[in-house]
């Protein structure tokens, strides 16, 4: 459906915006999809580029990422559907209908993070865990600062009344309404996108294995939990007037600040293997071992000398 977005206070033009893009073989192609793909496609290309400073390369990169994507796809549509249960238990037939909306970001968050602890584990000599969540946050604060956009496009995930210059309005017709309401998508996409930029250029200067994934749940916790307290449309805990993404990233924000708190105070980060980047990753040294030792059979093989022909 057509909808109509302006920002009355700031400029004088109304933006006319139809949800769908284009039509392939009749099949309608929208744009939050196209940006979605956008936002994920260019956060892989950056986790690619930089993949040889975390302890990868873009080969991992691309493998984990074609794992990933339907997991994440996977995870957001469940966290979505069990947090609104009441309505799809009556609508069984909806559980997958994902062009019509409802999809969760820390659904696929969690799928992802998931996906990299399992290939992780049966990868040895390709990556190590945390410094991969480290380039994963990176990739993925860039792709949320991009995929917020496909809600502004689907009219959604805005906040409640405002009378603050950049006030939005939104409706049906061409004519604004006389209530403004806080562009949400838009405050979290340019938090998003300032922390990627503040992370971009401190991971040059990363103390330890781990700590941009602990700052990336310091910062877009921080910053979801105070902007989901503005939004119309958020997932609530059933039977309360409690919003479940302020409890996720709340608890993300702690979790992550008692957790760098720690290591910066008591610089355990120095003496602990697994997360000194002056150390081996224990994970890939034990893994390349793994893998020259099963080497090693085939290596004897070839050494031997050949028998001679029996005459």
């Amino acid at each position: 459906m057509v909808h109509f977005i302006s920002f009355p206070k700031l400029f004088d033009w109304t933006l006319e915006i139809n949800p769908v893009a284009f039509r392939l073989f009749g099949w309608p192609i929208r744009w939050y999809g196209v940006i979605l793909t956008a936002a994920f496609v260019l956060g892989g290309l950056y986790a690619m580029r930089r993949a040889k400073r975390f302890e990868t390369d873009g080969d991992t990169v691309i493998d984990l990422l074609i794992i990933a994507l339907p997991c994440a796809v996977l995870g957001a549509r469940a966290y979505y559907v069990l947090h609104s249960w009441d309505y799809y238990s009556s609508h069984l037939n909806e559980l997958f209908s994902i062009w019509k909306g409802g999809l969760a970001i820390y659904g696929g968050v969690i799928a992802g993070i998931l996906v990299v602890l399992f290939f992780g584990r049966r990868n040895r000599s390709r990556f190590n865990i945390l410094s991969f969540l480290d380039l994963g946050s990176l990739g993925l604060l860039l792709g949320q600062a991009i995929g917020r956009w496909g809600n502004f496009v689907n009219g959604e995930a805005f906040g409640g009344p405002t009378s603050l210059p950049w006030g939005m309005s939104i409706s049906q017709s061409v004519q604004p309404v006389s209530i403004l309401v806080h562009p949400a998508f838009l405050y979290e996409s340019l938090w998003n996108l300032t922390g990627f930029v503040l992370l971009h250029f401190y991971s040059r200067h990363r103390k330890f294995r781990g700590e941009l994934f602990a700052w990336y749940c310091v910062w877009y916790g921080l910053g979801r939990g105070v902007i989901e307290g503005l939004r119309t449309d958020s997932l609530y805990i059933v039977g309360t007037n409690i919003r479940v993404s302020q409890v996720v990233a709340f608890a993300g924000f702690a979790v992550g600040a008692l957790f760098l708190a720690y290591l910066y105070l008591t610089r355990r980060y120095q003496t602990t293997p697994a997360l000194n980047l002056d150390c081996p990753s224990a994970q890939t040294a034990e893994g390349a071992a793994e893998a020259k030792a099963q080497e090693a059979p085939a290596q004897e093989e070839d050494a031997r000398p050949e028998r001679p022909p029996e005459e």
